[in-house]
């Protein structure tokens, strides 16, 4: 059987106080699901942490009814019945992004949307499944970050910088030229990036929400094969808190501008040498 080893961490709310997590973690005998709920900008509204649980718990249903079911369809399957349940309205509901892997013994899937990533090492090497749509669209404008890298600090300036940011962005949710998360609208699966592996040829998976993967992709304070190196030597937690050090020697977010001093994190290490 693979080995499964999670560690999670939360983060802070947008005005630097400690809160829940918003991600969610559902391991399976044959899947690992991690979901990344968006934080809600308006106290009244339900928060992206309780959308992920109801996703998660929806995409665990059917993963485990039908294991070998095509993985868009299941996401598509779960975001509609959470919709369906709770009344959802697409551009009016709380989202998660979803980092799906899921094994038997003739091959390893992985699908992602919004920016989760999945990473597999294989013999050959790693191999980083991402959806980087969300992220293009950060870089193409200062807003909250350029004023934090301009020195401005977190605060009651940056919480409201960082609203007008979010309902920018917002516009450009499940939109063509924007980017593609789970929220109320089931076709928003069909726009999830997919791959897969021969099961032969993987060694090991990371599953990870990006308050791990900025360790990677902002910080660039380790590559994923450091990662893998580290997770496997020390344990996944041992990840966590250097991407954690990192942000406690940035306080103000100035070197590494980020909505909240620091982000929930959540990382899988999937050990897929042993047998199916």
């Amino acid at each position: 059987m693979p080995t499964v080893t999670v560690a999670e961490q939360p983060g802070v709310d947008v005005s630097g106080r400690p809160r829940p997590t918003e991600d969610r973690v559902v391991v399976l005998p044959h899947a690992v699901i991690v979901l990344d709920g968006a934080t809600a900008l308006r106290p009244e509204a339900r928060g992206g942490g309780w959308y992920a649980g109801e996703l998660g718990r929806e995409l665990a249903d059917r993963l485990t009814e039908r294991p070998g079911a095509d993985l868009t369809e299941t996401l598509a399957e779960a975001i509609a019945a959470v919709a369906g349940a709770h009344h959802l309205v697409p551009g009016a509901a709380p989202s998660s992004t979803v980092a799906l892997l899921r094994w038997d013994d003739d091959v390893v899937d992985g699908l992602v949307l919004a920016d989760s990533p999945v990473v597999v090492r294989t013999a050959s090497g790693v191999d980083v499944l991402t959806d980087d749509r969300l992220a293009t669209l950060r870089r193409r404008g200062g807003g909250y970050r350029g004023r934090l890298a301009r020195g401005g600090g977190f605060g009651a300036d940056h919480v409201a910088a960082l609203r007008a940011s979010a309902r920018a962005v917002g516009e450009l949710r499940n939109t063509d030229g924007g980017f593609w998360v789970a929220e109320a609208d089931p076709a928003a699966a069909h726009r999830g990036v997919r791959r897969s592996w021969p099961r032969a040829e993987v060694r090991a998976a990371l599953v990870a929400s990006d308050g791990v993967s900025c360790g990677v992709d902002d910080y660039q304070l380790f590559g994923w094969s450091e990662v893998f190196r580290l997770a496997g030597e020390h344990g996944p937690r041992a990840v966590l808190d250097a991407v954690r050090d990192a942000e406690r020697a940035d306080p103000d977010g100035r070197r590494w501008p980020r909505p909240k001093r620091h982000d929930d994190q959540a990382l899988v290490l999937v050990d897929l040498t042993g047998p199916g």
